[in-house]
């Protein structure tokens, strides 16, 4: 078919009983639906083979992290359109039309998403996409409907299609051809902000990353990692660097990194004054990986295209949330390029 649903599975048996049904309800007749294993140690395969016959599974030989096991599984999917979907995540009737209209509409758009809203309190956004990614000047990323941890109720403030910085992995439509011919997700990011970095990547190169409202999922979110978690803030603090070093234009990169040591260590004190050792220890940590591997960033770097690039605020989002007290993106807009 046109379009192929590919769900990487972790350990998620309990997730794919939940939500694939819905998933096969909504998708079957529109979509090629697949479940691509990351070497799963619980009996995910199995149950599929037993209760999900018709959906095709590939098996990757070890969990290579999120972007290694999408870009092992999707060699082997052939379709116009992917969409990377999380498997905590419940779609509704109608989710894949309005997405798949907005990018044939325009062969600049490369990926979209649709709004994210939570499974638990469904009335708000949700934190991994709400209504579309944007970054700072310092490539803190946020959302239309979430900064930081404050999240929006949907009111239909955010119904509009929009042009965005970046669209979240949880619920992402790529264009097939352009997610090889680019690459496809950067496997040494193993988790988390691997989609900022392909988004950026792909805006550097004069493609649109978009949000269509017309189409509503929503996110458990944390499925694989809590948002606790010391390992979570390790990888997003060093894979943002990561992607800030890839990305930026050359003139940007020494005061955007000189900025970004000192807000970075403000972070890294003030987890610690909470009780956060170990966040303390992982913000260290990823600043020290980097580092360590920045030759190999490097030889990245020179293989991209960098430059100014639409959709970054230009102001510093941590100072105008933990400081000015804004606490909606509405409150944001007007610095946004």
């Amino acid at each position: 078919m046109k379009v192929a649903i590919v769900i990487l599975n972790w350990n998620g048996k309990e997730f794919l009983k939940q939500f694939l049904p819905v998933v096969i309800r909504h998708s079957k007749d529109i979509a090629d639906i697949v479940v691509a294993d990351n070497a799963s140690a619980d009996d995910s395969v199995e149950f599929l083979q037993t209760y999900f016959p018709e959906v095709r599974i590939i098996q990757n030989e070890s969990n290579g992290g999120f972007a290694k096991g999408y870009n092992d599984a999707l060699k082997q999917v052939d379709a116009e359109y992917y969409v990377l979907l999380n498997s905590d995540i419940e779609v509704t009737e109608h989710w894949i039309e309005p997405v798949i209209r907005l990018m044939d509409s325009d062969a600049t758009i490369a990926a979209c998403q649709p709004k994210i809203r939570s499974f638990y309190e469904k009335e708000k956004f949700e934190y991994a996409g709400a209504a579309g990614g944007y970054i700072d000047k310092y490539g803190y990323p946020f959302c239309r409907g979430r900064l930081f941890m404050s999240l929006e109720e949907d009111h239909g403030q955010y119904d509009d299609v929009a042009e965005i910085f970046w669209a979240t992995g949880a619920c992402m439509f790529v264009r097939a051809e352009l997610y090889h011919q680019f690459g496809g997700l950067d496997e040494d990011f193993f988790a988390h902000m691997e989609e900022i970095d392909y988004c950026w990547r792909l805006k550097n190169s004069g493609y649109k990353i978009m949000y269509c409202p017309n189409a509503v999922v929503y996110h458990i979110g944390g499925g694989t990692l809590p948002k606790s978690s010391a390992r979570k803030t390790y990888l997003n603090f060093r894979n943002n660097f990561t992607l800030l070093y890839k990305n930026l234009p050359k003139e940007r990169v020494v005061p955007v990194f000189a900025a970004r040591l000192l807000l970075d260590g403000v972070a890294a004190v003030k987890f610690l004054f909470e009780g956060g050792f170990s966040d303390f220890v992982a913000v260290t940590r990823a600043h020290f990986s980097f580092y360590r591997h920045h030759h190999a960033i490097k030889r990245k770097r020179k293989l991209l295209q960098q430059h100014d690039v639409s959709h970054v605020y230009q102001g510093n989002i941590v100072t105008d949330y933990y400081l000015r007290k804004k606490k909606k993106f509405t409150d944001l807009k007007n610095k946004i390029n």
